[in-house]
C-alpha cells in the first residue's frame, strides 16, 4: 500500500505556471501524474523512475517537467505555458513495477492514486 497526498493546484491564466507536488509514504519505482477533465477519460501526463528516467505525453512535452526527490518520497510536476485545455483534476499515482528502468504513463500500470488536485487555466 502507498499513501499519496497531492498539493499545489489552483487557478491561473493561460501562459502561467503552477507546480504540483505529491508526497508518498514510501518510495515506489514509478511515480506519475494523470489528469482527468470533465467528460473525458483519465490520461497520463508524465512519469518518473527512481533512477530519474522520465516520460511525457506528447501534449505536455516541452511545457511540463516531472521530477522527484527520493529522499523526501516526493514527486513534482512543474507546469509552464499552461493552456485552457490543461484544465483538469490532476492525480498522483505510484507503482512498484517498472519497464527496463523506466516508467510509462499507462493507467493500468499504477495501483495507487491520490485524491487529486484541481488545476484551472483561464483564457
Amino acid at each position: 500500500q502507498v499513501q499519496l497526498a497531492e498539493a499545489g493546484g489552483g487557478s491561473v491564466q493561460a501562459g502561467g505556471s503552477l507546480r504540483l507536488s505529491c508526497e508518498a509514504d514510501k518510495n515506489p519505482y514509478c511515480m506519475a501524474w494523470f489528469r482527468q477533465a470533465p467528460g473525458k477519460e483519465r490520461e497520463g501526463v508524465a512519469a518518473i523512475h527512481t533512477g530519474g528516467a522520465t516520460s511525457y505525453a506528447d501534449s505536455v512535452k516541452g511545457r511540463f517537467t516531472i521530477s522527484r526527490d527520493n529522499a523526501k518520497n516526493t514527486v513534482y510536476l512543474q507546469m509552464d505555458s499552461l493552456k485552457p485545455e490543461d484544465t483538469a483534476m490532476y492525480y498522483c499515482a505510484a507503482a512498484w513495477v517498472s519497464y527496463g528502468g523506466g516508467c510509462r504513463t499507462v493507467r493500468t500500470d499504477y495501483n495507487y492514486r491520490g485524491q487529486g488536485t484541481q488545476v484551472t487555466v483561464s483564457s
